[in-house]
C-alpha cells in the first residue's frame, strides 16, 4: 500500500465533485447529553449506494481513466475486487458509470443480502470464493488474470484511501469548530461486550434520531458514549461522528426488539 498525502485527498476531491452527496452534519441533544459533550454526526448513510464507500470507489476507477487517457492507453477492460458488502456495491457502481466490467468476489458462505442483490443490479459478476483471506485474495488475482482487469483493493488501494478521506474535507467546511473525528473502523470480529455496546448505541440514534444505520456505523456513537471517552479531555468539546453507512438488511432488524429499554 503506497502512502496518501493531503494532496491527494484533495485531488479526490475535485474529482468527486457532483458525484456524490455532500452529506448533512446533524446535532443530537440527546446524545449530547449522554456524551456530556458536542456531538455531531456526519450520516454518510444519505450517501449513494448507501454507505461513504462510494467515494473511494469513484475516485479509484476515475483515476484509473484518467491515467489511461493521459497515456493514451484503452482504458481497464474490467475491474476486481473482493467484498461481499458495501465496497462490492460501491464499485460496481462506480464501474457501471464508466462502462467498465466489475468482477466481485464474494465468500460463498456470505448469506444472500440486499447488498449481494445490488451488486448484481449495478451489472457486477459476483464470483464465489471459499471464506478465507487467502482464497478471497487468490481468487482475485486469478479474475484479474482471466479478464485483464484491475485490482482495486477495498482498504489498501492509495485512490480509494483519498477517496473516503474526502469526508474530512467536508467536515472541516461544514462544521470548522470540530476538534476531534470518530471513525469506525471494521475489518475484524467484535467480541461479545463491544457487540452489545453497538447494538445499544445503533438504537439510541433509532430511537433519538430516527435514523437507521448499520452496526458497523454505532461503533463510533458506542465510543464517545464509553467510560473511556470520558478520560479525553474536556477541551475535546466539538466531536464529530462519521455514521458510515445504512445498508441495512431488513430480515436482520431483530435488534430493535431484543435488547431490553433504558427503562427495563
Amino acid at each position: 500500500m503506497g502512502s496518501v498525502r493531503a494532496g491527494a485527498v484533495r485531488d479526490a476531491a475535485e474529482r468527486l465533485r457532483g458525484r456524490v452527496h455532500r452529506t448533512p452534519v446533524l446535532t443530537c441533544g440527546a446524545l449530547q447529553r449522554l456524551a456530556g459533550r458536542r456531538l455531531l454526526f456526519k450520516c454518510e448513510l444519505f450517501q449513494r449506494t448507501g454507505s461513504f464507500k462510494i467515494r473511494g470507489a469513484l475516485n479509484a476507477v476515475g483515476n484509473l481513466v484518467e491515467e489511461a487517457e493521459r497515456a493514451g492507453r484503452e482504458r481497464p477492460r474490467a475491474v476486481v475486487t473482493h467484498s461481499s458488502g458495501n465496497h462490492g456495491q460501491a464499485l460496481a457502481c462506480a464501474a457501471r458509470e464508466e462502462g467498465i466490467p466489475a468482477y466481485i468476489v464474494v465468500p460463498r458462505t456470505a448469506p444472500c443480502c440486499s447488498k449481494q442483490a445490488a451488486i448484481r443490479a449495478y451489472g457486477a459478476t459476483l464470483v464465489p470464493c471459499e471464506p478465507s483471506d487467502e482464497s478471497r485474495a487468490e481468487t482475485a488475482a486469478r479474475v484479474v488474470q482471466e479478464t485483464g482487469g484491475v485490482m482495486v483493493h477495498p482498504n489498501q488501494e492509495p485512490a480509494v484511501i483519498a477517496g473516503q478521506g474526502t469526508i474530512a474535507l467536508e467536515v472541516l467546511e461544514q462544521a470548522p469548530e470540530v476538534n476531534a473525528l470518530v471513525v469506525p473502523v471494521g475489518g475484524g470480529g467484535m467480541i461479545a461486550g463491544i457487540a452489545v455496546a453497538v447494538k445499544r448505541a445503533t438504537r439510541l440514534v433509532w430511537e433519538r434520531m430516527k435514523l437507521l444505520i448499520e452496526p458497523t456505523a454505532g461503533v463510533g456513537v458506542a465510543a464517545v458514549l464509553s467510560k473511556q471517552f470520558q478520560a479525553v479531555p474536556r477541551e475535546v468539546e466539538n466531536v464529530c461522528i462519521v455514521l458510515c453507512g445504512g445498508n441495512v438488511d431488513l430480515s436482520s432488524l431483530t435488534w430493535l426488539t431484543d435488547l431490553p429499554g433504558d427503562g427495563d
